[in-house]
């Protein structure tokens, strides 16, 4: 039986999921069809939200690998690692929508990219830290390497964001954000901002409760230790 606390938390990942859902429903139906793409551009309505909340997440692991760093607590590594798996799901998807929505427009699935070079990189290195994390026992190493390796994680991010500005790419010139305002239509605008609003929220939800999990885990094995001992 879940308690008070635990269906609270069931009902807010049901919700958010709908939301989710009714973004993706807006941008597939009734937002209006690219110029210059046609329907594949459709695919952005994922695919944007999915790379930056990829880049939060990078932001999270930051945040969290520097606490973990200062106070030695076990809730900040178990954050760490909640987030990092979060990441790479997220990165994951971005590189594969990025890859659908490539086959149309550029004629290839996968190219060396500037700004998909630098992305795959990301997952590397999320994929990375849950390696370390797991090959290392549990102590003051595995907290200071990890957080190491979480904080350089985050330095990848401005790369793949600036890629575009900094090296010639296939990728378009960023549309967002940008001098002079977005060249979006306002309905395509709207609905990728509160997809990464949405997309971002979910993200936060999924870590939390992964975040209880492996806690609950390390308890486990902690006691079986003790146990055995």
């Amino acid at each position: 039986m879940l308690d008070a606390k635990d269906k609270k938390s069931l009902y807010i990942g049901i919700l958010l999921a709908i939301l989710v859902l009714v973004q993706w429903s807006v941008g597939m139906f009734l937002a209006p069809v690219d110029a210059m793409q046609g329907q594949v551009y459709r695919i952005i309505f994922l695919h944007v939200p999915a790379a930056f909340t990829a880049f939060f997440s990078a932001f999270m692991l930051f945040i969290y690998s520097i606490l973990a760093l200062k106070s030695k607590k076990d809730s900040y590594q178990q954050m760490c690692k909640a987030t990092a798996e979060v990441g790479l799901i997220f990165t994951a998807i971005t590189l594969l929508t990025g890859s659908i929505w490539g086959r149309p427009t550029w004629g290839v699935w996968w190219t060396w990219d500037a700004r998909l070079t630098t992305t795959l990189l990301l997952a590397i290195l999320y994929a990375g830290y849950l390696l370390l994390y797991s090959s290392l026992e549990p102590g003051p190493g595995r907290t200071k390497a990890c957080a190491i390796l979480g904080i350089l994680i985050s330095a990848d991010v401005p790369v793949i964001y600036q890629s575009v500005n900094w090296w010639r790419t296939l990728h378009q010139p960023q549309s967002m954000l940008r001098k002079g305002g977005a060249t979006m239509d306002p309905l395509i605008l709207w609905t990728v901002v509160a997809g990464i609003l949405i997309l971002i929220l979910f993200s936060i939800w999924l870590i939390v409760q992964r975040k209880t999990n492996i806690a609950l885990q390390d308890e486990l094995e902690t006691k079986s230790f003790q146990q055995i001992k």
